[in-house]
């Protein structure tokens, strides 16, 4: 994050002081003619007749040694003040330029996440030992998993983003609940070089170290919503990996597409291998030259990408084109279900959807994540219109709502609208109908 007045590197200087240098060179310049002609006056005319006083030869050697100095000073001074030539520009240019690829090369070879950890999983399964009360495991022995999302400190530019970002938190909030999933809302910046999209990357990194008792760390984007309340993350599959994101063995191997994979919402055991995974994904994003320059490495390597500076997914998948034999067989490219739904394609069949099918599916029928990639409901801009993403967002957050409030007997009187209604008689006997009421993957009601 910057910090208005803070230190960095010395400015350039700017254009009105460079206009004010050349007006003082123009008046010393001014001031020399002066001088010359005033010499030229005495050989010509006479020290009488300017003077009008009669001093000797002595006096005016001199006067005439005192003027040769004087514009000799105020040439010297001009010289030092001018800017260099031509030839002078091209070659500080080289120079500067090959000065700045050297310090890119050294920045990122430089930047580290924090101290190097090494032993983790001995020193997570020492820790486990002695603090039993922590345990790795939930109270259905399935592996502890820690949802993480985040938004930035400050306010939304567009004042519906922060009502949009309360909805997302709330429907995250939701899905724990009902799953038993512990979740973290994070709004600081843990790293100021790691800004933007870089930002989960010091945060998951310190969650890990922090909470040694969570098997998988589960990264979602906060603007990506849970659309199917009742599906639940096959854990069984993912024993031998360590990464989990949604993505297309295809896309990545054969085509190197830039959208190969999606890192709004992946998961992330918490070991060693995930340690020196971030460790080594890390050094593309300090902003600045570094982050500048990696961006046009990416473009460069990368099949469709933008002229942009580095982003985390494009740099992840450039880690595992490029050092696959180190890191791929650990990781599991999901697709059989939508870890990550790109929402264009989503959000105006949740009817047809609940026509035809039921919550639990996670797939087409009916999606697991609904991701509004594109959208940037905080920000001033972004790849669609506004009106199209809320709008979307409206109906992607009242679809999952309706799979809640059914819980409690109602439903939303539209998907556009926030408005509830009552779907279920009052009863005396409200056990009797609970049973039915908490099987989440019966057909919602139209």
């Amino acid at each position: 994050m910057a910090v208005a007045g803070g230190l960095g590197r010395p400015g350039r200087p700017t254009r009105g002081n460079k206009q004010m240098q050349k007006t003082i060179n123009n008046v010393k310049i001014t001031v020399i003619c002066g001088f010359i002609t005033i010499l030229v006056l005495r050989g010509t005319v006479g020290i009488d007749f300017l003077s009008f006083s009669g001093g000797g030869g002595g006096s005016e050697a001199a006067t005439d040694a005192q003027v040769f100095e004087d514009i000799e000073r105020i040439l010297r001074e001009i010289r030092s003040d001018s800017e260099p030539d031509e030839d002078d520009q091209l070659a500080g240019a080289a120079s500067g330029s090959n000065s700045t690829a050297v310090r890119v090369e050294e920045e990122m070879g430089n930047y580290t996440l924090g101290p190097s950890i090494t032993r983790w999983n001995a020193q997570r399964r020492q820790w486990m030992s002695q603090n039993p009360g922590f345990p790795s495991r939930d109270a259905l022995g399935k592996p502890k998993i820690l949802l993480v999302t985040g938004s930035p400190p400050g306010p939304c530019d567009n004042p519906a983003g922060d009502h949009y970002l309360l909805k997302s938190t709330k429907n995250k909030i939701d899905y724990c609940r009902i799953h038993g999933i512990e979740i973290v809302h994070n709004m600081a910046h843990l790293d100021r070089e790691l800004s933007g999209y870089w930002s989960k990357l010091p945060l998951l990194r310190r969650l890990m170290l922090s909470h040694p008792e969570v098997e998988w760390v589960w990264w979602m984007d906060s603007d990506a919503v849970f659309t199917d309340m009742a599906f639940e993350l096959p854990l069984a599959r993912y024993v031998a990996s360590n990464l989990v994101i949604h993505g297309y063995e295809d896309l990545l191997w054969k085509q190197r597409s830039w959208i190969a994979l999606n890192t709004g919402s992946f998961l992330l055991r918490n070991c060693q291998w995930s340690m020196e995974l971030l460790d080594a994904w890390a050094p593309m994003g300090p902003k600045g030259l570094v982050r500048e320059a990696a961006g046009k490495v990416l473009t460069a390597s990368l099949t469709g990408r933008p002229a942009f500076e580095a982003d985390d997914q494009s740099a992840l998948i450039h880690l595992l084109l490029t050092q696959k034999e180190r890191w791929m067989e650990k990781v599991y490219v999901e697709n059989k279900y939508f870890l990550h739904g790109f929402w264009a394609g989503l959000v105006d069949r949740y009817e047809e959807m609940m026509e035809k099918h039921h919550p639990g599916l996670g797939d087409e029928r009916w999606p697991f994540v609904t991701h509004f990639v594109g959208c940037k409901p905080c920000g001033s801009y972004g790849d669609y219109p506004v009106e199209q993403c809320l709008g979307g967002m409206e109906r992607a957050f009242n679809f999952a709502d309706n799979q809640v409030l059914r819980l409690y007997g109602f439903r939303h009187r539209s998907l556009a609208s926030p408005k509830v209604k009552s779907v279920a008689n009052r009863t005396a006997t409200p056990l009797e109908a609970k049973e039915a009421a908490l099987n989440m993957t019966t057909k919602i009601e139209t």
